[in-house]
Order: structure tokens, then C-alpha cells, then sequence
């Protein structure tokens, strides 16, 4: 991810998630398994979605943009989903100042997968269509899946959170650059809790 400074404003540019490859192995309440976004999935949620907003670590409260605002361009090519973002707010300045930005993630709804059984005993999912809500710069590792519950009026949906692990290349006004690289790590911590919710709630 290119981080480039430029006095009351931030450029950041990079992606969000490569196409095609495998993620890490995820969590989920009936196994271990490998994920993969299918090529094009993303350009097909660009076109059906009347708007994405950039947001910070996932928070609704902490909008830095959206694709509407004109501040965030999002698009598919061959590698993957690319995130090119102009952000103002002094807060995120200060953290790519201080190389505090590790880097991006994404929030979704996963409305068709396919799923095969792996040699390894690791099954695997592979995503061919989506909502894709928001993506989200990031000060923070989080854990490489998390879920929340959101209402939609008698019903209830999961929206689904990845993150990747990336290089910053950081420019500040004097030209010089910084190479600063981050290693995602999973956190559980909240995760059992979500499993036991959705078990209940679907116990209901």
C-alpha cells in the first residue's frame, strides 16, 4: 500500500483483497476453513451498489469518505480490489505521519458461495457474489474474520470482515520513504461469544 503524505491531506492507495488466492485458514461455528473471493465478484458488487463508505477500523461513527463523497475509488483489476482514497481527517494524517496505518479491510454480505471439501481436512469456501458495504483503513490488527448482527427488520444478516497483510510505502513532503510491513495475527477473543449468539438466536 502506497501511503503518501501531503500536508492537510493523506493519499492512500492499494488493496483491499487479491482475487483468486487463498486467505489464511478462518474460524467459523462449523469449522476451520480456507477462503477465496472468485475474479469479478467484486467488479459485479461495484456495479449493482449504489455507494461505498470509506470508514476507520469498521467504525459507522468514523466515515472518512465514500465513493458518492468523491474522495474514494474503488475498482477490480487483475490482482484484485483496488482502493485509491484521499482523507483529510487529522486524525488518520497523524497515524500515516507517525506509520501508525497498517492497512485495509473490508465489510460484506456474502449472498452466493460454493463450498468443497479440502485434501487437508480444511474445507473451502469460495465467494461468487456479495454486498460489498464499506471499506476501511486501518490503525490496529484485528482479528481476520469477525461478524456482527445487524436488523433488517424481522430478519437478521452477518456482515463479514476481512483484512489483509500488506506493505506501506510511506512518502512524506521532503520525498523520503519508509517501508513498514505488518503481520496480520488472529484474535478469537470476541468470536466465541458471536458463535454462541448465533447459536441461540437460531435455536429460537
Amino acid at each position: 500500500m502506497r501511503i503518501e503524505i501531503r500536508g492537510d491531506q493523506v493519499l492512500l492507495d492499494g488493496y483491499v483483497n487479491a482475487v483468486g488466492r487463498e486467505s489464511r485458514i478462518l474460524p467459523s461455528p462449523n469449522g476451520r476453513f480456507k477462503e477465496q473471493i472468485v475474479p469479478k465478484t467484486f467488479e459485479k458488487a461495484l456495479i449493482k451498489s449504489e455507494n461505498v463508505d470509506l470508514l476507520f477500523n469498521h467504525e459507522k461513527d468514523k466515515k472518512l469518505g465514500s465513493i458518492k463523497d468523491g474522495n474514494l475509488e474503488l475498482r477490480e483489476d487483475s490482482i484484485g480490489l483496488r482502493a485509491i482514497a484521499t482523507v483529510t481527517d487529522e486524525e488518520v494524517i497523524q497515524k500515516a505521519k507517525d506509520g501508525k496505518l497498517r492497512g485495509w479491510s473490508f465489510g460484506f454480505i456474502a449472498n452466493k458461495d460454493k463450498w468443497e471439501d479440502g485434501s487437508d481436512g480444511i474445507q473451502k469456501r469460495f465467494i461468487e457474489d456479495l454486498d460489498l458495504l464499506e471499506v476501511s483503513i486501518l490503525d490496529k490488527t484485528p482479528a481476520y474474520i469477525a461478524t456482527s448482527i445487524e436488523a433488517r427488520g424481522e430478519d437478521s444478516y452477518i456482515t463479514e470482515q476481512r483484512n489483509e497483510e500488506f506493505t506501506a510505502n510511506i512518502e512524506d513532503n521532503s520525498g523520503k520513504q519508509k517501508e513498514k510491513r505488518e503481520e496480520s495475527q488472529v484474535d478469537y477473543s470476541n468470536y466465541e461469544n458471536e458463535i454462541e449468539f448465533l447459536k441461540l438466536k437460531g435455536g429460537k
